[in-house]
């Protein structure tokens, strides 16, 4: 299984929709077992497709190494949808690996409830709260073209604006493999 690239910030695959998958063939499960590789190489947390490049509607994720989440098992969301988003919202420090070495303190909602596909096609239904709906509600942003940093205050972005150029530049180093710069 091979590792793959992952796209970083300025790629316009990034802000991109992503496309609903109709159905799970072996190159799927070939793709989701390099998205779990490619994020855990990478020592991440969740992996959604476009950011290695896939025009689909799936994320993977594992936060199994936070305290507390330990029991909750590695987790790949096939066409996911986010049907409640709780009223009480919560800000915490985030970041991404499309985004490498930029961390920010991002507002969400503190409990939601997605509803995805599993590896069977079966719809499942699932109640989130703290970092769990946390790592979802990021990886969901991204299949909506949305990355955690326009989540940010206008002073925040502000903050930043030099480093995501470096990111989209690729003047960054980073211990996994990233996709050239798009011309």
């Amino acid at each position: 299984m091979p590792v793959m690239p992952i796209n970083l910030y300025g790629d316009k695959i990034l802000r991109k929709k992503v496309q609903p998958i109709k159905d799970i063939d072996i190159e799927l499960v070939g793709q989701i077992k390099n998205m779990f590789l490619t994020m855990r190489k990478a020592r991440g947390m969740g992996l959604a497709a476009n950011q290695v490049g896939l025009d689909k509607s799936l994320f993977v994720m594992d936060i199994s190494c936070i305290e507390g989440f330990e029991k909750i098992k590695p987790i790949a969301m096939i066409n996911p949808k986010i049907t409640y988003l709780s009223e009480e919202k919560i800000y915490l420090d985030e970041g991404c690996l499309s985004i490498p070495d930029l961390r920010g303190d991002v507002e969400r909602p503190e409990k939601i409830q997605v509803i995805y596909y599993d590896l069977d096609m079966k719809e499942i239904s699932l109640e989130a709260d703290d970092w769990f709906a946390r790592v979802i509600q990021h990886e969901y942003d991204h299949l909506q073209g949305i990355c955690f940093t326009d989540k940010l205050d206008a002073e925040d972005q502000k903050i930043i604006k030099r480093e995501l150029k470096r990111i989209t530049n690729r003047k960054i180093d980073v211990n996994y493999p990233v996709t050239p710069k798009e011309r």
